[in-house]
């Protein structure tokens, strides 16, 4: 009788495991896509994940990693601690510190949960072992212990904290955009040292290389994106085309292929109440 009992417990039991597994995975998909990881980690004709194209900036180019769970050049030995310190420390599993071209400075807002979900998610990907050419970086950039430094003077760990003067919805966009989708990184400013200017927050950027000047995306009717209405911001976001009937390319074009023409309708809602908020600048 008691082996049928324990036998009866671990069938019943057994579904609903797999309803968490299968619910944790399909959350960290969510927060994959919106992450863009693809975008950065995948090169052209390449194997997913196994590293990405070569990310040139104004500081040197960059070499994007390869993040598949091979334990050998990807990240088949990390720990889920060393996956959520390195998301929101900016530190390696040794300890030492990655560039801002890795923009935990926006990941660092992210959940216990989404980020829990996303290694569990990450952790099914086909792994590929592909090792990562190093950074080509000048002087001082190529003084990654002066990345320390950096961290310290302009880096805080933090979390999003909802505006309790807002709404559920308006608090879910502003999660989306500048924790998980960083959309801050490539449409803010940054000063010599590759600070964000936050008074000047998603004022337009400057990434250099090949993809250079990014759009002011605030609601400057001029300057930025006053005039679009509702459907405007989602039809770029779902179709990728514009209100006069152009399409965005470059990476433009791949965030929306590969994130945000895959979120559900409330998430993208939330983004566009969020954004349509921005102040004019």
């Amino acid at each position: 009788m008691r082996l049928a009992a324990l036998l009866l417990i671990g069938a019943l039991a057994a579904p609903a495991a797999g309803a968490v597994d299968a619910e944790l995975l399909a959350r960290g998909e969510l927060v994959f896509a919106i992450g863009g990881c693809t975008n950065c980690h995948t090169a052209k004709d390449g194997p997913p994940l196994a590293g990405g194209e070569p990310l040139r900036t104004p500081f040197g180019t960059f070499h994007p990693p390869n993040i598949t769970p091979d334990p050998e050049t990807g990240l088949g030995r990390w720990t889920e601690a060393d996956f959520i310190r390195a998301m929101r420390d900016g530190r390696a599993p040794d300890g030492s510190p990655y560039y801002p071209s890795f923009p935990y400075t926006s990941y660092t807002r992210m959940t216990d949960e989404d980020l829990v979900a996303l290694k569990a998610y990450l952790d099914t990907v086909e792994p590929v072992r592909r090792t990562t050419p190093p950074h080509e970086l000048g002087f001082p950039y190529n003084q990654r212990w002066g990345i320390r430094l950096w961290q310290a003077l302009f880096f805080t760990a933090e979390r999003f904290v909802p505006d309790p003067a807002r709404d559920a919805v308006w608090n879910r966009g502003a999660y989306l955009v500048l924790g998980p989708g960083h959309c801050g990184e490539c449409h803010t400013p940054r000063n010599s040292l590759g600070v964000l200017d936050e008074s000047r927050a998603f004022a337009g950027g400057d990434l250099g290389g090949p993809t250079g000047k990014v759009p002011n995306i605030t609601t400057d009717p001029e300057r930025g994106l006053g005039r679009w209405s509702e459907g405007d911001y989602r039809t770029v976001l779902t179709l990728g085309m514009l209100p006069n009937g152009d399409f965005v390319g470059g990476e433009m074009g791949k965030i929306v292929a590969n994130g945000t023409s895959r979120l559900p309708p409330d998430d993208l809602a939330a983004i566009v109440a969020y954004l349509k908020s921005l102040p004019p600048r």
